[in-house]
């Protein structure tokens, strides 16, 4: 067997771990602090936090998702924020990423270990993802490959208030890490995980897998 193939045939088992990692869905962090009231004839309307995203395709794409979720749930639209009962508002986004990185074991390397994984804070300086000494990549005959990827977090913010005084009755926050920073792909999966369970006990924190559409509709 050539050595291009040994190669492949040794990431292939990588390649389907960062696949089936994607398929099962998205861990999401959701917390949620509530008093909503049960459905009985309310009617909301929603908007975005940020006045720049207010009227963009891109925020009524995500708009729709949350009014399909309160329209389920037995609350109504109403036609302008005057006639509402409810307001929603909404902000979302993705930060910059931070780089993670793995060390692993080199198959074709002399000597053996174990891998070693290293989280960088948002802000700190980077650390080697392994211990100095004991099979050191650096000194003597080594072993090991580096490997590095960014994760990015994503967040969904959803905050109800009543129109007649002002009073918040709902503030949620679900946020996630993923290898990807493409809103549109990410914020339908925080949308699904604000309404799991929705509303949810306040103050408590909980974390969902979303399950991927394709897979929900029995793609």
């Amino acid at each position: 067997m050539s050595m291009s193939k040994r190669l492949l045939a040794l990431a292939a088992p990588f390649a389907l771990l960062a696949l089936s990692a994607c398929a099962t869905g998205l861990p999401t962090q959701v917390q949620r602090f509530q008093m909503m009231p049960a459905p009985s004839g309310q009617s909301f309307v929603v908007q975005a936090k940020d006045p720049e995203n207010q009227g963009s395709l891109e925020f009524a794409q995500y708009a729709g998702l949350v009014r399909q979720h309160l329209i389920g749930l037995g609350y109504s639209e109403a036609s302008s924020s005057q006639q509402a009962s409810l307001v929603v508002e909404l902000d979302y986004g993705v930060d910059d990423g931070r780089e993670r990185v793995v060390a692993r074991p080199d198959p074709f390397g002399p000597g053996w270990g174990f891998p070693y994984y290293s989280r960088f804070g948002y802000f700190g300086r980077h650390r080697y993802p392994f211990y100095w000494g004991w099979h050191d990549p650096f000194w003597g005959s080594g072993g090991y490959d580096i490997d590095s990827y960014t994760v990015y977090t994503s967040y969904l913010d959803m905050d109800i208030r009543r129109t007649a005084d002002g009073q918040s009755v709902f503030e949620g926050l679900a946020q996630a890490r993923s290898r990807s920073n493409e809103l549109p792909a990410l914020v339908p999966n925080l949308v699904e995980a604000m309404f799991t369970g929705f509303p949810g006990n306040s103050g408590e924190t909980v974390r969902i897998t979303v399950t991927p559409e394709r897979e929900r509709r029995g793609g």
